[in-house]
């Protein structure tokens, strides 16, 4: 008598989700930090790209080794440049896009990810590129007020994201009555971001937008937009049980935006299918199927660069493959980003993947926040006290920032 097969949960109520989520994490963020020390003046990106896309490459083999499990890159290495808002990936073979270099001081935004049985976890951090064989000491003026207020509106965000009444205390009729407030609505979240952002003169970026993730899927059904662009909303709210991938996008400009002259390089498999008639763009189809499945990837990471650019065509013409169009900020300003990817369990958010926490002491501004239902909001925790781990985590964080009291005042763990 044949035996159902039984099926798999692919929630985050299974230990094994959680497991290969953060194992897809702790590479990323790695890498991250690699990647990041190479962001110098002078460096090429294209070589950036290049070398954080290999370092992947080898921490993905190093585990699950022998089972029979899909792993790769839920996203490319990708290097954007100061007025860069979309992650950029430039081709070996483009003359003129290969020879562009890191300037000192911009704010490059280093992009990537890596996934584990299709549980991705993709991370991207700012970084103010310096220059060759110097180090700034504390950074002031403009940028800090531009990576300040990108971190507290990120903070202030990823305590939004939090489920009503999930860490409350009390008796259970006082949880039951944080339970019942409604989640803010995204009108309301961006209005409180703006908030932080204007108070270090800077504006939020138009349309940056939060997804809901899910296994071999990083823009699920739901999505929060803050500052939506016109024909743009977000819908649905976070909830326990849910895998997220949060952004946060802040520009020293007014945070519109436009398209750059820059070739599309970053892609996608949609699920739709479409006969495809050139030999180059069928070849593609089945190289992107094995190799990236239905996450992100560069035209740069596919066999034959020159095949790709013509046979791409064709895919994203019959909506095979989504392309991912190269955007900045309207006035050229510089735009920072973050995007963390977190995981709402009944404890409150753990970050499966986030970029590193910032070291408060290294940046100097003559602004702040003072609105005080904002202060409130960023010093609430963003999850339940469970014991051991989180201490650990606290005194490594404390480590890494050297003892800085700033750290300290920033770990929101």
């Amino acid at each position: 008598m044949a035996t159902e097969e039984k099926e798999i949960d692919y929630t985050l109520n299974n230990p094994d989700t959680l497991t290969k989520y953060k194992t897809a994490a702790q590479i990323s963020e790695k890498v991250l930090a690699e990647v990041s020390k190479l962001c110098v003046a002078g460096e090429k990106i294209v070589d950036i790209c290049q070398k954080g896309d290999k370092l992947i490459e080898e921490e993905i083999a190093k585990v699950y080794r022998g089972k029979k499990i899909v792993k790769g890159f839920s996203h490319p290495t990708t290097v954007s440049p100061a007025a860069f808002v979309t992650p950029y990936t430039p081709l070996a073979g483009d003359e003129k896009e290969s020879a562009l270099e890191i300037q000192a001081g911009e704010p490059v935004k280093i992009q990537l990810g890596a996934q584990i049985d299709g549980f991705g976890s993709i991370v991207c951090d700012t970084v103010l590129a310096p220059a060759k064989d110097k180090t700034e000491d504390v950074i002031t003026g403009r940028p800090a007020d531009l990576i300040l207020a990108t971190h507290y509106a990120n903070e202030l965000l990823l305590r939004l994201m939090l489920p009503p009444g999930l860490l409350a205390n009390g008796t259970d009729e006082e949880k039951a009555k944080a339970a019942s407030v409604k989640a803010p609505t995204q009108s309301k979240i961006t209005a409180l971001l703006e908030k932080v952002a204007k108070s270090y003169d800077c504006n939020l970026v138009e349309s940056t937008t939060s997804w809901l993730f899910d296994r071999n899927e990083i823009e699920g059904k739901k999505k929060i937009v803050i500052a939506p662009g016109e024909g743009t909303k977000g819908e649905g709210v976070p909830e326990v049980g849910e895998v997220w991938g949060v952004e946060m996008g802040v520009s020293l400009g007014s945070g519109k935006v436009k398209q750059f002259e820059q070739r599309t390089t970053l892609h996608r498999r949609t699920t739709q299918t479409y006969s495809l008639k050139r030999p180059s763009s069928r070849k593609i189809l089945s190289e992107v199927q094995k190799k990236f499945g239905t996450f992100p990837f560069s035209l740069r990471q596919l066999e034959d660069e020159r095949d790709a650019k013509s046979g791409v065509i064709e895919c994203v013409r019959g909506n095979v493959f989504r392309q991912y169009e190269v955007v900045g900020d309207k006035d050229n300003s510089p735009v920072a980003r973050l995007l963390t990817t977190i995981a709402i369990t009944k404890n409150g958010i753990t970050k499966l993947g986030a970029p590193p926490a910032l070291d408060l002491s290294k940046y100097k501004s003559d602004k702040k926040i003072e609105d005080e239902e904002i202060l409130k909001i960023l010093e609430q925790p963003l999850s339940r006290n469970t014991g051991k781990s989180k201490n650990k985590k606290k005194k490594k964080a404390k480590k890494a920032a050297k003892g800085s009291e700033s750290e300290e005042e920033s770990d929101d763990e």
